[in-house]
This record gives C-alpha cells, structure tokens and sequence, in this order.
C-alpha cells in the first residue's frame, strides 16, 4: 500500500502509523517485522516530511530518537515519507507512493475513553454495534444506580436529623406545656378550696 493508503488503513482500525519513541521500541518493531520480510522489504512508518522539509511523526509525538540508514536522510523533493527496513530496522525516506507494508499503532485507553470508544465504535461497526451498546447502556445503568442509592442515603441522613430535630422541639414543647397545665391546675384547686370555704360559711 502506499503511505496514505496506510494511513488511512490504521485509521480505520483505530490507530495511526506507529511513531518510535526509543531504541527499545524499534528493536522490538525489528524482532517482529523480520517474520514478514519475504513478503515486503519495508514497512511505512508515521514519520513524514513536510513541503518545508521538516520531519513530523504522525500522531504528533516528539521526534527524540531517529534511526537513520547510511546516506539517508535524502534531500530528494519527491520524497516524503519514511520506510523502516524489515531486515535492519533502519529508516528511509521515500517517494510515498510506492507499495510497502505498514505498522499500525493504537493508543492507550483510560476507562472513561473506554466508554467513548464504545460509544463512537458501536456507530462504525455495524455488526458489533449492538453489544457496544448494550455495553455502554450497562455502564450507564450501574452508574445512574450508583448515583440513585447515594442520593437516596444522604436524603434519608437528612430527615434523620431533621427528625431528630422535631422531637426535640416536641419534647421540650410538651415539657413546657406539661409544666404550664400543672401551674393552671395548681391555680384551679387553690381557687376551688376559696370557692368552697366560701360557701361553707
């Protein structure tokens, strides 16, 4: 494929051509692409150069380590993109219309990406797309449960102690009442003796 075709290839399988970040990185890259050198020489890496001749990987990573083949790279004006070799794992600017393989790279997922990628994927992929969904309703369900039992506990925490509050102010109300009854009763009996003597006499 050429380059664009495999930039557009590792985009649809939700990746971009793969940046090297270290030496590590491409002796791994080597290892691995060594069990296809019967089929390709080379490999399409996401290192390009500009129209102003500056060197830029793809996914926009820092360019901190090169592997440069002998002589490269060239100052050819039709060339712009970078070929790493399967047997030596150098690289190489080339005309990006030539037919090579390429290595795709996908990101790292976090959990919340996780749920947006399902929820983007399951609008790509047809025949997948019902379970992504199914997945994604299913995180949302735990998720609003979670929220409604929180609500629920701290609603309940609340009229407790409002409640607590109430039959404190009952209590001392009642209190204060009981109190005020015994006074008028005390009142009321003094005032049925008087009463009484009275018509006693």
């Amino acid at each position: 494929m050429s380059w664009a075709q495999s930039v557009t290839q590792c985009t649809q399988s939700g990746g971009m051509l793969t940046s090297v970040e270290d030496l590590a990185e491409s002796n791994f890259l080597v290892e691995h692409a060594d069990l296809y050198t019967s089929k390709t020489s080379g490999f399409w890496i996401g290192l390009y150069r500009n129209v102003n001749g500056q060197l830029f990987w793809q996914d926009n990573s820092a360019l901190d380590f090169v592997n440069w083949d002998e002589g490269q790279p060239l100052e050819d004006k039709l060339a712009y993109c970078v070929e790493m070799s399967a047997s030596t794992g150098y690289w190489s600017i080339l005309p990006c219309s030539l037919q090579k393989g390429f290595v795709c790279k996908k990101p790292k997922i976090n959990p919340f990406l996780f749920v947006l990628y399902l929820f983007t994927d399951a609008k790509k992929d047809k025949d997948n797309g019902h379970m992504n969904m199914w997945i994604l309703l299913t995180l949302v369900l735990i998720i609003l449960l979670g929220l409604a039992f929180m609500i629920y506990f701290v609603f309940k925490m609340k009229t407790r102690s409002e409640t607590g509050r109430e039959e404190k102010w009952r209590s001392r109300h009642l209190e204060y009442s009981h109190s005020q009854t015994t006074m008028v009763d005390g009142n009321d009996s003094t005032n049925d003796k008087e009463k009484n003597e009275h018509s006693v006499v």
